[in-house]
């Protein structure tokens, strides 16, 4: 998680709220990718905002420099289709790298936390800038918070005592008649004016708690590059900067105005001091600008294409955002840095904490939305402009494992927008969710699939058991119900399970993005991971009738599953390819995936050895829902395609889609035919592929399932490919920027310590893989969590936790609460204590 030199180039460390978009901060300082203003912007700068410092003795300018270091090649700027502009130009102006800045810089990625180590031996002084956003687990409001934070931290390291100017700069994104500039004490704003209606208005603010300040509303204005001249001219005088001010903007001027905050200090030799500054944003109105009918599907349902980001209903404008900053400062980066801290406590190996910290980033990133009525709503990933693939799109969202245990409230609120406006009459799940809100699931719009449908079953028996709120799920049951009816429904036009056998059979749609033909373990599996799950949940709901209806079909199910989808070396798909008659049960079917040439039905499986014929069975484990497939057989599967579809290099691999892994990096490929088993002419989409939250997942159930060595070589392939040379760290991308899918990553830390939960009846456990060495490990609920140490302490960092059955690989003697001796009773193993207890943030139980 230490990067230089040219590890530095591909870096952008997402800056910003949850659904509130982000800023990146680039691996030599820059701030880039200002994806704020309602839309992706990989890419993008805003004007040359930046900060920067000076040094000076005795009212004489010692140096002076932009708070960047070297930006890394190439230097022949960017494809444009602008002349004088782009490639063949060099590097754009806005990178300032023609300015003085620091020869070299290191920087420290552990999210949410970045820092940056500058120096050069020409400046008397060792500059640390130092970024992060709020990111408290179980806070989603804080959390949510449109800012970025920045301190610069100043070693004075000349013999002489010596004056410090820290700068931070902001240009006005907004150049239209209205825009503005204006300085509030310690704070400087910019914004449209304007209408507040429009959805291009907003305003940024720039804030610092110092009091010893000058400042610029106003850079210079001019034309060329006019304005840098003069601003490096007044950098380099001594003392405070004179303030500049403009009272209108000339017609046709479209050029930024920019202004600037400096933070003035005096440092004995070896003193440090650190200087505060945040930025703020609020563009408040969205729409649905990527769906060419969003407007006339609106108008049907009586809506209109219009909602506010949420965080415009909590803080006022930018201004009102930075102000909660800066007197909740101390508390947020507190609580922040409690849990960066709780995280990377963890024994576990490097690679895993960077590849699980590395990928909460996307929570921050243009990926999310929060709706104005506070619903969590997700793109799969992100373009460089647009979204890609719009609608909390349910069977990608089923791999992100982050959300639940870190904001569960907005986890549910995915279900609950799910159930409530994408499920059709007959029951059907649409598994994209459409906006805005109130736009109901329309059969032509994506068909219902299997792994979405029946994922968001067993996400919702989760969600249950981490919040323990049965009333919540009550409220939920009776669509729930309805989309598990769906299989046998004779409204089922896929006919998945028409004869209530516990088998899907029919057209089945996945996260593939096609349809498989015939029984197949992978989609079968979530389909009974789903009745299980319902079995239970209508068991506590008082459906007994419904409860053993449900656990009768899953024992049929699988009891068919394990005599005909097991080939002796993992679970597979049962199909004929040469059988066109498979189709003709289905519409367009025979049309789209018939090869007539070939004779053979196109993007199956057949007998290939596919990466998530594992899934239900992991999801299952994680969610405590205990066996669907045997294990044995599981641990086969698991093996296969480890021995199949991994490969240590690429060179070799024959890859027809898209490239996630090249050359020397390794990777697990999506579905794989070993030399004895035929392959379809035409195969599943992506089958070469190898993308990333697939293999998260693979990695994490291997690790559960003690195949420790295979699970750590993929986790190292992963985030070798994500070194800061090749990749951005924070950005594992699959089908765009920021995916979704590869928070399956979070889930590693249940792998490794066994977390248990089950807040039904107050119940948490640990079961830690085999470690030579101390254990410990963070884990998380939402509203509460903490540290576990397998020498014997269960810790509580933030929130509070009703514990009544503690969970553990080996029994105990004595149970202590602080210095209080718990009482327990140990029933199978199970130790439940005589009388609840609450343990508080700061607290822990010991046990021996």
């Amino acid at each position: 998680m230490i990067y230089r030199d040219m590890k530095t180039r591909e870096i952008s460390f997402p800056l910003g709220g949850i659904g509130s978009g982000s800023i990146g901060l680039g691996g030599n300082g820059r701030l880039i990718d200002w994806e704020i203003f309602n839309r992706p912007a990989k890419g993008s700068f805003n004007g040359m905002t930046h900060f920067a410092v000076r040094a000076e003795e005795n009212g004489q300018v010692v140096d002076a420099r932009i708070l960047h270091g070297d930006l890394q090649p190439p230097y022949s700027g960017v494809p444009r289709t602008v002349l004088f502009d782009g490639f063949g130009w060099g590097p754009s102006r806005n990178n300032l790298c023609g300015m003085p800045h620091f020869r070299n810089q290191v920087f420290k990625g552990e999210y949410p936390m970045a820092e940056i180590d500058f120096s050069d031996d020409d400046f008397p002084g060792r500059p640390v800038l130092r970024a992060w956003s709020p990111f408290i687990p179980g806070n989603d409001r804080d959390s949510s918070l449109p800012a970025a934070c920045f301190e610069v931290e100043i070693t004075n390291s000349s013999s002489k005592q010596l004056d410090y100017t820290v700068v931070g700069v902001l240009a006005n994104p907004w150049y239209g008649e209205t825009a503005f500039n204006r300085r509030h004490g310690s704070r400087l704003t910019v914004g449209s004016g304007g209408d507040s209606q429009d959805f291009e208005f907003g305003d940024l603010t720039l804030g610092t708690p110092e009091e010893n300040i000058s400042f610029q509303e106003y850079w210079y204005r001019g034309g060329w590059v006019d304005e840098l001249d003069v601003y490096w001219n007044d950098l380099n005088k001594s003392g405070p900067f004179r303030n500049r001010s403009y009272e209108a903007r000339e017609p046709g001027n479209q050029k930024c105005d920019t202004g600037l905050l400096a933070v003035h200090f005096s440092l004995l030799p070896g003193a440090t001091r650190k200087v505060n500054f945040v930025l703020t944003w609020h563009v408040p109105n969205r729409r649905n600008d990527w769906n060419p009918g969003a407007d006339a599907m609106a108008a049907e349902n009586r809506l209109e294409n219009r909602w506010k980001n949420w965080y415009a209903t909590q803080w006022r404008d930018s201004m009102d955002s930075v102000n909660y900053l800066l007197e909740n400062y101390d508390r947020l980066r507190s609580e922040t840095f409690c849990f960066h801290d709780a995280l990377f406590n963890s024994t576990l190996p490097e690679v895993v904490l960077d590849g699980v910290s590395a990928n909460l980033s996307i929570l921050k990133s243009s990926t999310c939305l929060r709706l104005e009525d506070g619903t969590f709503y997700g793109w799969e990933g992100v373009g460089t402009q647009a979204g890609s693939c719009e609608g909390s799109c349910t069977h990608v969202w089923n791999y992100a494992q982050a959300l639940p245990f870190l904001f569960p409230a907005l986890e549910r609120s995915m279900r609950e927008a799910n159930y409530r406006y994408s499920v059709d009459e007959n029951g059907g799940g649409h598994f994209r969710l459409m906006l805005p809100l109130g736009i109901r699931a329309r059969t032509d719009f994506m068909r219902p699939c299997v792994d979405g449908q029946f994922g968001d079953i067993m996400k919702t028996y989760r969600d249950w058991k981490i919040s323990g709120d049965t009333a919540w799920l009550r409220q939920l049951w009776p669509v729930l119900k309805q989309t598990l009816e769906y299989a046998w429904s004779e409204k089922n036009g896929d006919r998945w399970d028409p004869d209530k056998q516990g088998v899907i059979t029919g057209r089945q749609h996945h996260t593939l993005d096609m349809e498989l033909f015939g029984p197949n373990a992978w989609l079968t599996g979530h389909y009974l991971g789903a009745l299980k799950a319902a079995s239970e949940m209508a068991e506590v709901l008082g459906e007994p009738e419904f409860a053993a209806e449900c656990a009768g079909l899953f024992q049929c199910g699988r009891n068919w599953l394990e005599h005909h989808l097991f080939n002796g070396e993992y679970y597979g798909q049962l199909i004929d390819l040469n059988d066109r008659k498979i189709l003709d049960r289905f519409g367009d079917a025979p049309e789209r995936y018939w090869s007539t040439e070939h004779g053979e039905i196109k993007y199956q499986i057949g007998e290939g050895c596919e990466i998530d014929m594992h899934l239900p069975q992991w999801y299952a484990s994680l969610y405590g829902l205990g066996e669907i497939y045997d294990p044995a057989r599981n641990r086969s599967t698991l093996e296969a395609i480890f021995r199949h579809n991994f490969k240590s290099d690429m060179r070799k691999v024959t890859n027809t889609w898209r490239n996630y892994a090249l050359n020397d990096e390794g990777g697990v490929l999506i579905c794989a035919w070993p030399e004895n088993r035929r392959k379809p002419v035409i195969p599943i989409p992506y089958a070469s592929e190898t993308m990333h939250g697939f293999e998260w997942a693979l990695a994490a159930h291997m690790l559960m399932c003690g195949m420790r060595e295979q699970a750590m070589q993929i986790i190292t392939a992963i985030r070798y490919r994500y070194d800061g040379e090749r990749r951005n760290p924070w950005n594992e991308f699959e089908c765009g920027s920021n995916y979704a899918r590869s928070m399956a990553s979070y889930a590693v830390l249940h792998a490794f310590s066994g977390f248990k939960f089950d807040r039904t009846r107050g119940m948490i456990g640990f079961a830690p893989l085999n470690f030579p060495e101390e254990f410990r490990c963070f884990w998380s609920l939402g509203d509460a969590w903490g540290e576990y140490d397998a020498g014997g302490t269960i810790t509580v960092k933030y929130g509070s936790l009703e514990l009544c059955e503690l969970e553990l690989p080996e029994p105990i003697g004595k149970l202590f609460h602080g210095k209080q001796e718990i009482a327990f009773t140990v029933i199978k193993g199970r130790t439940i204590l005589n009388k609840p207890i609450v343990i508080k943030a700061g607290e822990s139980i010991h046990f021996q």
